[in-house]
């Protein structure tokens, strides 16, 4: 694949999923978490293997990648969406994008002890620099300005009340299911083990939402083309993308591109709403961006140093 179709392609999921939050958190206020995560992953399963099978790739899944894939399925697919939309209802949007974009640190040390990818000193720096960056785009200035010195209690009350611990455990499952896409596609096609995985993870929840009874959410039109954008794009094609990625490079600099999702729901906003950044929102985006390219180049920037330093 060209390089300058790489790139865009690579920062596409993070890009969707920046908006796809956000047009799925109005919707919770006429369904259910188990509605809104089941309508966004059952269809974007079947609209990723049909695309699969349009592009000649296999369907077929390996005897010994079967009980991966359903682990798989049930890590990112039923528990991560399951916990997300629970978690979005509840949280802010800030400190619940803080939490759910945290995710690439966990990924970074499953990678290192699991793959034997290096992270090295400026892998670290650019890991922490990318967490900062978010905590800069994602909360208030008065509440980082006071955390500092009270510590979570600058927060209130509630700060870690049960939707912050939702977000919390969705960024875990997500970043374990992340690693699991590596066992379950060894001898399988990545894309088809991707909608597999979705419309498998999804029955889960769609018997959830049969166990409780619950009936079509009565969306106005303009809702139901939110769930759709949430479905096609920042589903099915957000995630083929992200997933036919993590299978075929560097895990932990890829996934540290999860830094770039609130700086892409920001400029959604200047963009589209006519919102302005903050000193501090601007100050958080530069840092993601200094995050990603350190860590995409961390081994070159380290070995630079070395080699400078043996000379």
């Amino acid at each position: 694949m060209p390089q300058a179709l790489r790139w865009p392609l690579m920062l596409l999921p993070f890009a969707l999923w920046g908006t796809a939050m956000a047009a799925m958190r109005p919707l919770l206020e006429g369904g259910t978490p188990l509605q809104v995560a089941s309508l966004r992953l059952l269809p974007a399963g079947g609209l990723v293997l049909v695309a699969a099978m349009l592009l000649g790739r296999s369907l077929r899944v390996a005897a010994s990648d079967w009980p991966w894939l359903l682990l798989f399925a049930l890590v990112d697919g039923s528990l991560f969406q399951g916990l997300l939309a629970r978690g979005l209802g509840q949280t802010g949007a800030g400190l619940g994008s803080v939490l759910i974009d945290s995710q690439p640190l966990l990924v970074a040390l499953l990678a290192r002890s699991l793959f034997g990818e290096a992270i090295n000193p400026v892998g670290w720096v650019g890991l922490l620099l990318g967490l900062l960056g978010i905590l800069c785009l994602g909360l208030p200035a008065p509440v980082l300005r006071h955390w500092w010195l009270e510590g979570p209690a600058a927060l209130g009350e509630q700060a870690w009340s049960h939707g912050e611990l939702w977000m919390l455990a969705a960024a875990a499952a997500m970043a374990i299911g992340t690693v699991l896409s590596r066992y379950a596609s060894r001898q399988s096609d990545p894309v088809a083990i991707t909608g597999w995985h979705m419309l498998i993870g999804g029955l889960p929840l769609l018997g959830g939402v049969g166990l409780a009874g619950s009936p079509l959410p009565a969306w106005s039109p303009a809702e139901w083309g939110l769930m759709a954008y949430a479905t096609v794009l920042g589903s099915a094609l957000a995630y083929g993308l992200f997933f036919w990625f993590a299978n075929s490079g560097d895990l932990t600099g890829f996934t540290a591109l999860t830094f770039l999702t609130p700086v892409f729901a920001l400029l959604c906003g200047v963009w589209w709403l006519d919102e302005q950044l903050r000193p501090l929102q601007w100050l958080g985006a530069l840092l993601a961006l200094i995050s990603v390219l350190l860590i995409s180049r961390r081994q070159q920037l380290w070995q630079g140093g070395s080699l400078e330093q043996q000379a």
